[in-house]
C-alpha cells in the first residue's frame, strides 16, 4: 500500500469511527463509556496504521495478530484484552450493520482467544467476602471520601457509573434515598441506604468542604477537585482491599481480586442469604427485567424500603462518639 492510500485509508477509518460514536450516543450509551471505548480504537487504528492495513479490511488473521501484540509486546492482562475485544466487536457490529463489512470478524476470535477456562470444578468465580471482612475493609479506610465510597458501594450496590455520576443535590436525607441518573442498564433508579451509610456520607460531605473542588456539584471529588472517574473508584477500592490482604494485582485468578462491582456481588448475596425475596432483590439492583410480563409486577416503593433495612447487613462501622450522640447529624433537606 502506497502512502498516498493508506492516508486516504486513515480518512476513511475517522469517518468511520465517527460514525460509530454518533451511534454510541444515539443507542444510549453512557457519556463516559464512549472516550474509553475511542481509546481502544485509537490503539487498534495505530497497530493498523502501523501494518498498513485499512479498517474495513481486518480479518481474524489481524485480530490475532493485534492479540498477540497487545500480550507479548504491550503486556495486557487477559481482562484488559477481554475489554479491548468488546469494543472492537461493538465497533464491527457497528459496520456490519451500515453495510461497511460483511460480517463481525471479532466474534469467532473472542471466543477462541478469550475464553476464560475452568481450572476446576466450579470455575473461577467473582470474589466474595464475609460480612466480618467487608467490615473490615470499611473501618480499615481512613479517608472519609473513600469510606463513603465503599460503603456506599457495598450497601446499595450501584455500579462504578453510577456511583461516579452522583450529584449531592441526589440525596433525599429526610427518606434515606438517593435518585440515581438516567442509565440503559437499569430500571429501577431509586436506592436506598441505612443509617450507617447516612452517618458515613454526612462526615464525608463535611470533610468535602475543605477540598480542592467542594464548590463542584458531585458527590464525590478527586484529589484534583473534578468529579471523580471510574479509574479514581477502582483505585479507591483496590487499594483498600489490598491493604486487608483481599485484593492480590498480581494474580491471575479472579477470585483473588476485589474490584468494585465485588461490592455489587457482596450486596446481592448477602441480601439473599438474609432472606430478602428475588424480586426485592433485582428491583434494588435495577436490573433490566427480561420478559414482558414483568413490567406488570409493581413493588409498593415503602415495602421495598423496609425489606432493604431489615435485610442490609450491619457492619459496625466505626465513627466518631460524638457524631453518633447528636441528634442533628443530617444536613438539613433544602
Amino acid at each position: 500500500m502506497t502512502t498516498e492510500s493508506t492516508l486516504s485509508a486513515s480518512s476513511g477509518s475517522a469517518e468511520l469511527i465517527e460514525g460509530f460514536q454518533v451511534d454510541c450516543r444515539i443507542r444510549g450509551m453512557a457519556p463516559g463509556s464512549i472516550p474509553r471505548y475511542l481509546s481502544v480504537i485509537k490503539i487498534f487504528c495505530g497497530y493498523l496504521n502501523a501494518h498498513e492495513i485499512c479498517l474495513i479490511d481486518v480479518d481474524r488473521d489481524v485480530l490475532r495478530g493485534f492479540l498477540e501484540y497487545l500480550r507479548l509486546e504491550r503486556g495486557v492482562s487477559h481482562k484488559t484484552l477481554e475489554n479491548y475485544f468488546t469494543v472492537l466487536s461493538s465497533l464491527y457490529e457497528y459496520l456490519a450493520y451500515e453495510g461497511f463489512v460483511e460480517k463481525n470478524p471479532v466474534l469467532p476470535v473472542r471466543k477462541r482467544y478469550l475464553k476464560r477456562y475452568k481450572e476446576n470444578d466450579e470455575g473461577q468465580m467473582r470474589k466474595l467476602i464475609s460480612v466480618e471482612e467487608m467490615a473490615a475493609l470499611i473501618n480499615s479506610t481512613m479517608d472519609p471520601r473513600d469510606k463513603a465510597i465503599i460503603t456506599l458501594l457495598a450497601k446499595t450496590g450501584i455500579r462504578r457509573n453510577e456511583l461516579v455520576s452522583l450529584d449531592v443535590e441526589d440525596i433525599d436525607w429526610v427518606d434515606q434515598k438517593i435518585r440515581l441518573k438516567p442509565a440503559h442498564k437499569r430500571t429501577n433508579r431509586i436506592i436506598f441506604f441505612d443509617d450507617e451509610t447516612a452517618v458515613v456520607l454526612h462526615r464525608w460531605l463535611r470533610a468535602r468542604k475543605a477540598r480542592k473542588g467542594c464548590d463542584s456539584p458531585a458527590l464525590f471529588i478527586s484529589d484534583w477537585g473534578t468529579r471523580i472517574n471510574r479509574n479514581g473508584v477502582y483505585q479507591v477500592v483496590t487499594e483498600a482491599a489490598k491493604r486487608v490482604g483481599l485484593h492480590n494485582p498480581s494474580s491471575d485468578q479472579m477470585e483473588d481480586h476485589f474490584s468494585p462491582h465485588c461490592c455489587r456481588h457482596w450486596f446481592t448475596t448477602h441480601l439473599r442469604r438474609a432472606g430478602m425475596s428475588r424480586e426485592f432483590i433485582q428491583e434494588l439492583r435495577g436490573d433490566v427485567r427480561r420478559e414482558a410480563i414483568d413490567i406488570y409486577d409493581h413493588i409498593d416503593k415503602k415495602e421495598l424500603r423496609e425489606s432493604y433495612l431489615a435485610h442490609i447487613p450491619q457492619l459496625g462501622i466505626l465513627f466518631d462518639e460524638d457524631l453518633l450522640r447528636r441528634s442533628d447529624w443530617r444536613p438539613e433537606s433544602k
